[in-house]
């Protein structure tokens, strides 16, 4: 490290106004913060000073979707062997499954960070952290036959239309993973619905082997024989990384542990989803309905949705009262929208999305009551 330290020493005055290259002073900024911490800190004024910047927030994410990225990459392997009836070793399954996930991240960050590169010239600051995480989120949302040609239009019609247009990291109030596979929902719903889109068929290339999610055949009928545990581990079919709940959770732990993600959004998510789902129990039109309150959790992209996608800092409520009312919302509405409309079983995305609209207005409530609170509390008191 102290050769590559010396060596980025040696080039940055090239890069660096009056240089030769200064039009490139932000690409070079970035490569050089991702190596190493940025050596530009406060020293004068009231500044609070923590060793957690957004590269150490960025990274510690990305560790906490390891368990569920390494788990989705087993997973694809398993659901092929399966589904073909070929017996096949852990590590045959994992290879599998690694070969078939590795285009889909690579066509992410490449198409993602060439877009954040190019505004980051264009407008002359620097190359922000954010993509860090959205990149590995997005192919671990959408189906594992997905064309990389789609990934990649997806992607640069999130970063472009859902964050740079707003200004980028920080900015933006829709969330970009979310915005992706929004657009590649609407536009080729063929391929994220449906039951032969789950399961690939072979090492190369989008072909698939028919085989329903549970959401799937509860939109059509009654569930499957899919046990608790089946659904609690992951070993379904679904999106790549969202169907182990068990690796969800341990990620929701380093997240808790480091104190990036909010428990208040994850608890109350929950909460709302269980609230509808008895609400839907007492009702009990249909098989739906009648389904047990927590197979929500186990079911679909809700668990990875409620830890991972409506905790982000950025397109949250930021109050706390706000992230209660936020969260709740967001649970509720994802079991309404998949048990009142069939052709949206996965209401987890959309549910997310639309209170991200509404998160800011939910702040303002929640301040505008506080505020009206505090004055009552002084007219008292000058009363007195």
């Amino acid at each position: 490290m102290n050769g590559l330290r010396r060596f980025i020493d040696k080039i940055k005055p090239t890069f660096s106004p009056g240089g030769k290259l200064p039009w490139l002073h932000s690409t070079f900024e970035a490569f050089e913060t991702f190596a190493f911490t940025p050596n530009t800190v406060t020293r004068t004024g009231s500044h609070i000073r923590d060793a957690v910047d957004m590269k150490r927030a960025m990274i510690t994410v990305v560790i906490a979707l390891l368990p569920a990225l390494l788990f989705g990459m087993w997973n694809i392997g398993y659901q092929h062997y399966t589904a073909a009836g070929e017996p096949a070793s852990f590590w045959l399954m994992f290879a599998f499954g690694l070969v078939r996930m590795l285009p889909l991240i690579v066509v992410s960050y490449v198409v993602g960070l060439a877009i954040e590169f190019a505004f980051a010239q264009i407008r002359g600051h620097e190359v922000n952290e954010g993509f860090l995480v959205t990149g590995l989120i997005i192919p671990m949302i959408v189906p594992v036959t997905t064309p990389l040609w789609q990934l990649a239009l997806a992607v640069a019609f999130a970063v472009v239309v859902a964050k740079e247009a707003f200004g980028g990291t920080g900015m933006n109030f829709l969330n970009p993973a979310l915005v992706a596979r929004a657009f590649l929902f609407f536009s080729y719903p063929g391929r994220m619905s449906g039951d032969s889109v789950w399961i690939a068929r072979d090492w190369w290339g989008p072909d698939a082997i028919a085989g329903a999610t549970p959401l799937g055949e509860l939109a059509t009928g009654p569930l499957g024989d899919w046990s608790v545990l089946d659904l609690l581990l992951g070993t379904i079919p679904g999106s790549t990384c969202e169907t182990s709940v068990v690796a969800i959770l341990l990620g929701a732990v380093v997240l808790l542990l480091s104190g990036i993600g909010s428990w208040r959004i994850m608890l109350s998510v929950v909460l709302g989803g269980g609230l509808m789902g008895l609400l839907f129990n007492a009702v009990g039109a249909n098989e739906f309905m009648q389904l047990p309150f927590y197979y929500h959790y186990l079911m679909g992209g809700f668990m990875f949705g409620a830890i991972f996608m409506a905790t982000d800092p950025v397109t949250a409520a930021q109050t706390n009262c706000g992230k209660w009312i936020y969260g709740l919302l967001i649970g509720a509405f994802a079991v309404l929208l998949r048990v009142v409309n069939p052709a949206y079983p996965e209401g987890m995305m959309l549910s997310i999305l639309l209170m991200n609209c509404f998160a800011p207005l939910i702040d303002h409530c929640v301040v505008s009551a506080n505020i009206r609170k505090r004055a009552r509390r002084a007219e008292r008191r000058v009363q007195q």
